[in-house]
């Protein structure tokens, strides 16, 4: 078969409705009716009963991913290293963490984790132990047929040390159980857009190449966008020239949606700014 990038949502994008104007089923409607197939959750936010998880949950669920065709795609999860104000967690909590995250997320079919971790600097490089604690959950990880994925983002650019850092571990342990998640706010070139959130006017980004030698790593994709215009075109990231690469050097994955701009809290608003963006991807992958 044909290797080919996949269009999914993080519900995240919903988060000035989700709890008010919009419900679980509502997200589902909206990604099936824009045919989007898989999805992305956040544990604390779309699991009523995190960090437990109840029968019921699940079962509505799979009823959910059933009936509108959507694919568990990434479970967006956080070691909290500083959960607490006097301390951070120790190793040990931090791994029974994990694999109670492991376990939620292979009972609702997810198998890739957007492992968030504690950051030490401007650049978000991650807690100096990461090492320690992710290759202590090596073992549970491959139980649970789970690959933990930090996330690559806005203010890292792609040649930041941690990153290949994080390549070198994979490499050194064979893991297939660690991986990447490029969040494409990392190509993000333009900042004096109206609307659009500004880290900061001077912040360095990568160019689209520099994703070629990660290609191998990278399990998940966050489609990020800040504004579309009418014509269908997304203004602050390079997505021609990132979706041709993607195409190009043949990665199969999923491209997962999330808004950062705007009128989230406009009901409606995100709804329609997914759309374009998706009418978008389709023009540009041809499918």
């Amino acid at each position: 078969m044909e290797r080919r990038v996949k269009r999914g949502v993080a519900i995240y994008s919903y988060s000035g409705e989700y709890g008010r104007t919009m419900n679980l089923e509502d997200c589902f409607k909206d990604l099936r009716d824009m045919g989007a197939t898989g999805i992305e959750i956040l544990a604390n936010s779309h699991i009523d009963s995190y960090p437990a998880l109840t029968d019921e949950y699940v079962a509505e669920w799979m009823r959910l991913c059933t009936a509108y065709g959507v694919e568990p795609v990434e479970y967006g999860h956080w070691i909290d290293s500083r959960l607490y104000r006097n301390r951070e967690i120790s190793p040990q909590e931090a791994r029974e963490k994990l694999v109670n995250d492991f376990q939620i997320a292979h009972r609702l079919g997810f198998r890739i984790l957007r492992t968030k971790m504690g950051v030490i600097n401007a650049e978000l490089a991650p807690m100096e132990n990461w090492r320690e604690i992710i290759e202590s959950v090596l073992p549970e990880a491959e139980k649970y047929d789970v690959v933990m994925c930090p996330e690559i983002h806005l203010t890292t650019v792609l040649s930041d040390r941690f990153v290949q850092d994080y390549v070198d571990f994979i490499n050194e342990t064979g893991t297939k159980n660690f991986g990447l998640n490029i969040d494409l706010s990392v190509f993000q070139n333009r900042f004096d857009v109206p609307g659009v959130v500004v880290f900061n006017p001077d912040c360095k980004h990568s160019q689209p190449e520099e994703i070629i030698p990660l290609l191998p790593y990278v399990k998940c994709i966050h489609a990020k966008f800040n504004k579309m215009d009418d014509d269908f075109n997304e203004l602050t990231i390079p997505y021609p020239e990132i979706l041709k690469i993607l195409t190009d050097y043949g990665w199969e994955g999923y491209l997962l949606s999330e808004y950062e701009g705007e009128k989230k809290d406009v009901p409606g608003f995100v709804s329609h700014e997914l759309r374009k963006q998706h009418v978008m991807m389709k023009r540009i992958l041809g499918y």
